[in-house]
């Protein structure tokens, strides 16, 4: 489960050391997470531990009960949403492979930073045989540009890190050692902004695309 750490007057959310999908567990300790960063905001930085930052949906546990991807899919496009929104500024610190929903939940951050010399960032749904709901699409949209978004959705191509700063995908790379330092350096000095006033901003950039994430279209 993850793990809500502090750096220097800012919050680091370790999201695990496997695999990080969206269990249903994992969903819950993120929301409890997020709950405590807001009662005391500040900047907030994600970031697993090992391999990978986030692999995403948890096929197995959908595949188990069938009746059950439809409520599973909205709590993920809820945090989605809620990430992108959130009162303070984020940064994603890429340690590992994101794939998928852990890709996305990547993008809903203000900022994405990558490691440099390991882990491939990649929407694999064209390959797996799942089209991207509405607002998962809006999601990718709003923050790539449309050739970007264009070469990310429809090829299942794995990015590097260097190739993925090229393209926009993130917004900057560092090693394993200095990735957090790197993440943290991106928000640091914007402890003091306005909650309320920053989640405002955000709705008003991205409104449209939490209305979809939250609406579940299809």
């Amino acid at each position: 489960m993850v793990a809500l750490e502090s750096r220097d007057g800012i919050h680091v959310l370790v999201l695990g050391d496997d695999e990080n999908r969206f269990s249903p567990g994992w969903i819950d300790s993120f929301e409890t997470a997020l709950d405590s960063v807001m009662e005391s905001p500040a900047p907030l930085v994600t970031v697993g531990e090992g391999k990978y930052y986030s692999n995403g949906l948890d096929l197995d546990w959908v595949a188990a009960d069938e009746s059950r991807l439809q409520p599973y899919v909205a709590r993920v496009q809820s945090l989605l949403a809620r990430v992108l929104t959130l009162g303070v500024p984020t940064v994603a610190a890429v340690n590992g492979h994101a794939f998928g929903a852990g890709a996305m939940l990547a993008m809903a951050h203000d900022w994405r930073v990558m490691r440099s010399d390991r882990g491939y960032f990649c929407f694999p749904e064209v390959d797996i045989g799942i089209p991207f709901t509405s607002g998962m699409a809006a999601l990718i949209q709003a923050k790539l540009t449309p050739r970007a978004a264009v070469d990310a959705m429809t090829t299942g191509r794995r990015w590097t890190a260097p190739d993925a700063v090229a393209a926009g995908l993130v917004d900057g790379q560092a090693t394993q050692d200095e990735l957090l330092d790197t993440a943290v350096a991106r928000v640091a000095g914007l402890e003091n902004k306005d909650s309320a006033t920053l989640a405002a901003i955000k709705v008003g950039m991205f409104g449209e695309v939490r209305d979809r994430l939250e609406s579940l279209e299809p």
